[in-house]
């Protein structure tokens, strides 16, 4: 699943002559300037002025590099030209033309996930309509877009052809497709970006039901940097889940029936206090109740083929 979207390029070769001609003028000195060099006829020789010329700075080094620009390189693109090219909107394929139209509310102006096995309702839909393998690149095109991942990643149910939610997304894709976004917005570099992940994919987790371990089981791959963030991701789930089981145990044993009360006592904010007993009831609940749960075998199916 990735977008069917990215160059650095060489200057144009049509600046030289102007480049060089701007180099050559900041080279030229004035007649004024001569005669103040030669100084007076009967006067002592001046010593030879130095031809001024532009220093250092960013100009200097662009006039530089548009001097010695080679003339014969008349394919050179500048680089402002090939970064417009490069976001500018890529047409869309027929195929996903006629899929917009046919179906508005899944490949349309907001794109929804599409329910496993979307590729066979299509054709038997339309089977004098598509062809099976333009068709099938054409969803391809589409699941790998960002737009689309964007979708899975908010961890929406899937479509059917009659826009009709009918399953759930399974939490390995929602993963991967945060995973995706993230490296396609260069997340790496942004450490604020990297605090967000860290907390989508702990929500993830927490919403899936599954065991830490479970979930990691299941969406952990060969990637050194997604194992990373899985790591820390589960690091901070696993303080996050120790502070509420520490602070559910100080409820309990402080006495206190009002909450306000108990959150005045240790300074703490109420609605913090609210969140993080009401988590740790649920999970020790949950846990009472299913103590196998988040078993549940993995679901591999491609998504949304």
């Amino acid at each position: 699943m990735t977008d069917s979207a990215p160059a650095a390029s060489s200057l144009s070769a049509s600046m030289a002559p102007l480049a060089a001609t701007e180099v050559a003028a900041s080279l030229v000195v004035t007649p004024t300037e001569a005669a103040a060099a030669d100084g007076p006829a009967d006067g002592p020789a001046a010593a030879p002025r130095r031809p001024r010329t532009r220093r250092g700075g960013k100009r200097g080094a662009k006039a530089k590099a548009h001097a010695n620009a080679d003339p014969a390189d008349a394919t050179a693109v500048p680089a402002s030209a090939t970064e417009a090219a490069r976001r500018a909107p890529r047409p869309v394929p027929p195929m996903l033309e006629k899929l917009a139209e046919l179906y508005p509310a899944l490949f349309g102006a907001v794109f929804r996930p599409l329910k496993r096995g979307i590729f066979q309702d299509l054709i038997a839909a339309h089977p004098d309509l598509f062809e099976r393998e333009a068709l099938k690149q054409a969803l391809g095109l589409h699941t790998r877009s960002t737009r689309y991942l964007q979708a899975v990643a908010t961890g929406q149910q899937r479509y059917d052809l009659q826009g009709q939610p009918v399953e759930a997304m399974a939490p390995e894709h929602i993963h991967h497709a945060l995973l995706e976004v993230y490296r396609r917005r260069q997340g790496y570099k942004q450490p604020a970006l990297t605090a967000k992940l860290h907390a989508r994919i702990i929500a993830n987790i927490e919403a899936s039901g599954l065991a830490r371990e479970t979930y990691a089981e299941r969406v952990r791959t060969r990637d050194e940097a997604a194992t990373a963030l899985l790591d820390q991701a589960l690091a901070e789930l696993a303080a996050k889940v120790a502070r509420e089981e520490a602070l559910l145990r100080t409820f309990e044993a402080s006495g206190q029936k009002s909450l306000p009360a108990f959150a005045e006592m240790y300074g703490m904010d109420l609605q913090t206090v609210v969140r993080a007993l009401h988590s740790a009831r649920s999970r020790a609940a949950k846990a009472s109740a299913s103590p196998n749960d988040g078993q549940a075998q993995p679901d591999n199916t491609a998504l949304g083929l």
